[in-house]
């Protein structure tokens, strides 16, 4: 039995089908792969901008604790360059200066791993191969983010770490100064009045910042430190001024004025005319304040107050200028409206300390009313 051939059409029919079948077939191949690669690559994608949000994060932290390393360690720097003998304790001092020297190779470090910037992502390709390859580098890329997130963890906990080892060294260096300040300024009573001010406006702008040690408390130690050089410069000032024979009378002088109101800021001058008194059998005296916080005063005094010390003109005269130095203490205990208003609080107030001898102003003066010299015995 013989098979007719087929006519000429129907097999060019059935080649088309079979090359449409061929081509729906790669299509549909081509599209489950592209799309494959787009999904792949969507996640990796994914997961790669989370990572690297969270490489930003962490960097930006740890050059936030490197910032702050660098900034407190200068700070310890400044300190112990600056730091005197007057003031700050020797072993507290090289504690600073050790942790200082150990930060250094920290700061360094970790300015090394700050400067390490993660893998950036580039723009989605279209073609299958393309996604497959960038989805590859992806996965490399998020590897070595992975890896940056751990170094920049690590990193910023050392950094602060160090910063809290300075921190504690600072804070401890700086406290040692402030609890000797009150003993440096017994130590140097004689330093001027306005250096004084100053010393303690700095020991307590650095008492409020000891605790978070940083450029403001090394700041703050800098100025104590050079209000602490202005207290011996002016000493020194006023010791040579009133050195010489009268020396140790003028010491004792002053003491016992000081005695009187503890605690007052008080200097002292010595001239031969003080007032236009001095010479002959006279005496003189003269007083000038400033109210503030502290309020302070300066007491001039003839050498012949000095040269009869310790009569008890010479106490009741000093008496009455410390009367007047007071003032500060007391600002509108007394009508001061007028100077002779002013001197009969002085009198008075020598009288309430009782120095009766009429050098405490009575002789010039005259007896105040009891009425103020109550009022004076008040302002202490």
């Amino acid at each position: 039995m013989t098979e007719s051939p087929a006519p000429p059409g129907s097999a060019r029919r059935t080649i088309v089908i079979r090359l449409a079948v061929t081509v729906a077939v790669i299509g549909i191949l081509f599209g489950a792969v592209q799309l494959t690669a787009n999904l792949l690559y969507d996640d990796a994608r994914r997961a790669f901008d989370s990572l690297a949000t969270d490489a930003e994060t962490s960097r930006s932290s740890l050059v936030e604790a490197v910032d702050e390393l660098h900034e407190v360690s200068k700070a310890g720097e400044s300190v112990t360059a600056t730091a005197s003998v007057w003031l700050m304790d020797a072993e507290a001092k090289q504690n600073l200066a050790t942790a200082v020297d150990d930060a250094a190779p920290v700061v360094e470090q970790m300015t090394s791993t700050a400067g390490e910037t993660a893998p950036t992502a580039a723009t989605k390709p279209g073609w299958a191969w393309e996604l497959f390859g960038a989805t590859a580098q992806l996965n490399a890329d998020s590897s070595t983010t992975v890896r940056l997130i751990d170094d920049y963890r690590s990193a910023g906990q050392d950094a602060a770490a160090a910063t809290s080892v300075l921190q504690e060294a600072g804070t401890a260096a700086v406290t040692s100064a402030t609890e000797s300040a009150e003993q440096f300024e017994a130590d140097h009573i004689s330093a001027r009045n306005p250096d004084i001010v100053a010393f303690r406006a700095a020991t307590q702008r650095l008492t409020r910042s000891s605790d978070d040690f940083s450029a403001e408390a090394s700041t703050a130690y800098l100025d104590m430190e050079q209000a602490a050089a202005a207290m011996l410069t002016s000493e020194h000032a006023e010791l040579m001024e009133k050195s010489g024979p009268l020396n140790s009378a003028r010491d004792e002088v002053e003491t016992f004025a000081r005695s009187l109101a503890p605690g007052l800021l008080l200097d002292f001058d010595w001239a031969p005319l003080v007032n236009g008194f001095g010479d002959a059998d006279s005496m003189g005296g003269y007083a000038s304040w400033w109210y503030g916080d502290p309020g302070y005063a300066n007491i001039e005094l003839s050498n012949s107050v000095a040269e009869r010390w310790p009569s008890e003109r010479s106490r009741a005269l000093v008496a009455h200028e410390v009367g007047h130095a007071i003032s500060v203490r007391c600002e509108g205990a007394y009508d001061d409206s007028s100077q002779d208003k002013v001197e009969d609080w002085a009198t008075a107030w020598a009288i309430s300390m009782g120095y009766l001898n009429r050098a405490n102003g009575t002789s010039t003066y005259g007896t105040p009313p009891q009425e103020l010299i109550d009022a004076a015995a008040a302002c202490r």
